[in-house]
């Protein structure tokens, strides 16, 4: 593993390391990244080496890079590829919100950006406390079913449903957020109509989330979100990326969709500023009206 500072030729295997980097002004360290990179826009203009799962091994080692970053077991055939090659490899496992902080803090160590590694958590931990503060507020806490993908049905990831008490929701699956594979968090569809989320909040990474899916399903036309019309798309660069992103924008339009449901006003600096759903401007959307 290069000493710090010294890595200076970095590949991002997933884009909450890119985002990471860039924040701390380490940008110009990083010479691949993730095709499945949003943010900030302009890292889409580096050379694009991977997707989750899978890697271009060969476009990789051509960039001679001399520090490979990426994240979760599923990314453990590309590290041992990369490791046989004679790489520096490190893989996260992060699932919480402070194991997500914990993680930044790495990665500045990793590239000598240690004081702006504890700036930056300080912000994101500050804007976290400012939307606990506005939730505290609302007259109740909704019932939230987040669905990470539809079939099969995956509840939400720690982080998420970290997030979700912390925006001012109630999970209805809480037992299953320690369980690190996806696997563990799959859900008989026939439990959630007992449960009776409030709202539904979809993000299915690569695919659009369809609304009519998640109110077609056996007995799911009673479940009070889809008789009230709150079913909600977050986008995933915005939710399923265990760094910035969530942690910002992310948390923000979770705290927005409860807001809402509540009636209430939000201050303008938690309000989201990046695209949302679109029923959150428009008006709820219902099985009898459609998007």
């Amino acid at each position: 593993m290069p000493t710090v500072s010294g890595a200076k030729r970095i590949v991002c295997l997933t884009e909450e390391t890119t985002e990471t980097l860039y924040l701390l002004g380490e940008q110009d360290r990083i010479v691949g990244v993730s095709g499945y990179t949003c943010r900030p826009p302009i890292a889409r203009q580096k050379p694009r080496v991977s997707a989750f799962i899978t890697a271009k091994i060969d476009r990789i080692l051509d960039l001679n890079p001399d520090l490979i970053i990426g994240f979760s077991n599923l990314q453990a055939d590309i590290a041992r590829d990369l490791i046989r090659a004679g790489k520096s490899v490190l893989v996260t496992n992060q699932r919480s919100i402070e194991e997500i902080l914990e993680t930044i803090a790495m990665i500045g160590g990793l590239v000598g950006a240690e004081r702006k590694a504890g700036e930056l958590i300080e912000e994101f931990r500050s804007g976290l406390d400012k939307i606990l503060a506005s939730a505290a507020l609302f007259r109740r806490r909704p019932r939230v079913l987040f669905e990470e993908w539809m079939d099969p049905l995956i509840s939400g990831i720690r982080w998420v449903e970290e997030l979700i008490e912390i925006a001012g929701g109630q999970p209805i699956f809480p037992e299953l957020r320690l369980e690190h594979d996806a696997a563990r968090r799959i859900v008989d569809p026939a439990m959630v109509p007992t449960r009776d989320p409030e709202v539904i909040i979809a993000s299915w990474c690569g695919r659009k989330v369809d609304k009519r899916l998640i109110a077609g399903r056996t007995g799911w036309g009673a479940v009070s979100a889809v008789r009230a019309g709150q079913v909600y798309e977050i986008k995933s660069t915005y939710i399923l990326q265990p760094g910035p992103a969530a942690l910002t924008e992310g948390v923000k339009q979770l705290h927005a969709i409860f807001a809402r449901m509540n009636g209430e006003a939000r201050p303008a600096e938690i309000g989201p500023e990046e695209a949302t759903d679109p029923d959150l401007a428009r008006g709820s959307w219902a099985v009898s009206g459609g998007t």
